[in-house]
């Protein structure tokens, strides 16, 4: 990857001596470097979700202001982890397909660049077709017991939180049960104890989405960021979060059309939200779409840095 210049010499040898922590197995805890302050930018946060079957997550870094040289995207996620079923002992698992593996076991390359820029980056969780999801765990152990392991790895690969999507789990599938009332909220509540200073996300769809309280507990307060999944539209997620952290916009790049790219910007602006969700950003110069929305949000056109 070409650094950008704003990477200074010490950030430099911040990602060398991440190298050297976790080599290119992921077996060593991850050393995190000092963030690079990030050149100040006025507006919404940017979102930008990388699916790493096909793509690099060095892209969500590529791309500056015109204006001032801050970052278009403040938040880069991993698209996707899952969640597994493991049907001898009965419980879920977090699982890496190889290619989100290879990402994480190359954090110095994929992800430490970005948080040497000041670009937060997440790993989102997906269901797996086997029945195991974020709704139906059996149990409060269950629930946190799935909560460590997504605490662990982020732990263990320097991350700097999880994203919680709950599409394709199939309740029910393997003998496991459908969705109840508690299972979400006790899985956010021990994943925001096991990581009191981390972000979590929700992509608002799914049944755990319409399970936020139980027992008296509301777990929307718990969640940094709550997004409209559904590309193309404006939709305000129902959480208790205040506007700074929602996105009500959602956007695929280069297949949203530009005009609504740009007047859901326009929208998130104008009625004072504070994040910009965008999906499915690849290694082509997209510089053109991007600006599109940036022009929008930040008053500035996008450049792309190779």
């Amino acid at each position: 990857m070409v650094m950008s210049g704003r990477v200074t010499t010490s950030a430099l040898a911040l990602l060398a001596a991440a190298a050297l922590a976790i080599g290119t197995t992921g077996t060593a805890a991850a050393a995190v470097p000092t963030n690079t302050a990030a050149v100040a930018k006025t507006g919404p946060i940017s979102v930008a979700y990388v699916e790493v079957n096909n793509n690099s997550m060095v892209n969500v870094g590529k791309y500056t202001l015109a204006k001032g040289g801050g970052n278009v995207f403040d938040i880069g996620v991993i698209f996707a982890a899952n969640i597994n079923y493991d049907t001898t002992k009965k419980s879920a698992y977090l699982y890496f397909n190889p290619n989100v593996q290879r990402t994480l076991d190359n954090a110095a390359t994929e992800i430490r660049p970005l948080q040497a820029k000041g670009i937060k980056v997440m790993l989102s969780i997906l269901g797996n077709h086997q029945g195991a999801g974020f709704a139906n765990f059996p149990s409060q152990a269950a629930a946190s017991a799935f909560a460590k392991q997504l605490s662990d790895a982020v732990g263990k690969y320097g991350l700097d939180g999880i994203d919680f999507d709950d599409e394709y789990a199939e309740y029910g599938n393997n003998g496991t049960g459908q969705p109840n009332a508690s299972s979400f909220v006790y899985l956010v509540t021990a994943l925001r104890n096991y990581m009191p200073n981390k972000l979590i996300s929700l992509y608002n769809i799914g049944p755990a989405a319409s399970r936020l309280s139980y027992g008296g507990v509301n777990v929307g307060p718990k969640f940094n960021y709550a997004w409209n999944p559904y590309y193309g539209t404006w939709g305000v997620p129902s959480i208790s979060l205040p506007k700074s952290g929602l996105s009500p916009a959602a956007i695929e790049i280069g297949a949203t059309a530009t005009s609504t790219a740009t007047s859901l910007a326009q929208r998130t602006v104008s009625e004072g939200y504070g994040v910009y969700l965008t999906y499915n950003l690849d290694a082509t110069d997209r510089h053109t779409y991007i600006s599109s929305f940036t022009n929008a949000l930040y008053g500035s056109a996008a450049v792309y840095n190779k």
